[in-house]
């Protein structure tokens, strides 16, 4: 009887560094279909183990300024090295038009440039147990020297004192736990009443309905006689 919109979501996840974000998102694609990852823009050098379009969309930076000119994204940023991250607004737009769901991996910065633009936006942020488990998670990757590991936790500690303009936190304690509740609130999502195109009802639903409301009719007529 009801039939929904077709255009699919756009999703927003943010998180702490080591909450398990990008683990939890490649999860979600990979066992569901209707869902895609948005693939930033950005004007810094490849590296190794880079892929051209599905890592980063790589251009010069004399391209994205370009690009900037054409208002090509829905957000970008200019980082303290100097270069360009992007999100591309008309790739969005088509996924959304056909149905898909699209999933945003960026900062909480970003996050809000986004909502601002389209606030039906879902932003999910994504938070480790604790920052005690967030340390040992940087230790265990031996890559970061101590002032890059205290630059990390400066950062977590802004960006969690920003979750209040987020619509749902999900607190990664348990990888299949927190991937079930970031799909019940994208279920959830799906059922809102915003998102009812139309009520339709078939003809042995109208039978019926004029059945009982010409039944209703009677009745009253009979208690005024």
């Amino acid at each position: 009887m009801i039939k929904t919109k077709r255009r699919g979501n756009l999703i927003i996840i943010s998180g702490t560094t080591c909450a398990g974000k990008g683990t939890v998102i490649k999860k979600l694609l990979e066992k569901h279909d209707t869902m895609e990852l948005s693939i930033s823009y950005t004007s810094r050098p490849m590296r190794e183990g880079d892929i051209e379009d599905v890592t980063y969309h790589f251009v010069t930076k004399e391209e994205f300024e370009e690009m900037i000119k054409q208002n090509a994204f829905l957000e970008y940023e200019k980082v303290h090295y100097g270069q360009y991250y992007g999100t591309p607004k008309m790739e969005i737009e088509e996924k959304l038009e056909n149905g898909k769901d699209v999933i945003l991996e960026i900062d909480v910065k970003g996050a809000q440039n986004v909502k601002s633009m389209f606030p039906e936006t879902i932003l999910i942020f994504i938070m480790a147990p604790s920052m005690e488990i967030v340390k040992e998670r940087i230790k265990e990757r031996g890559a970061e020297n101590p002032e890059q590991i205290l630059k990390r936790f400066e950062v977590a500690y802004r960006e969690i004192n920003e979750v209040n303009k987020y619509n749902y936190v999900v607190v990664n304690d348990d990888l299949n736990v927190a991937i079930q509740k970031v799909e019940a609130i994208l279920l959830s999502e799906k059922c809102r009443v915003d998102r009812i195109e139309e009520i339709f009802v078939e003809n042995k639903e109208e039978i019926i309905h004029e059945f009982l409301m010409q039944k209703e009719f009677d009745n009253k007529i009979k208690r005024i006689d």
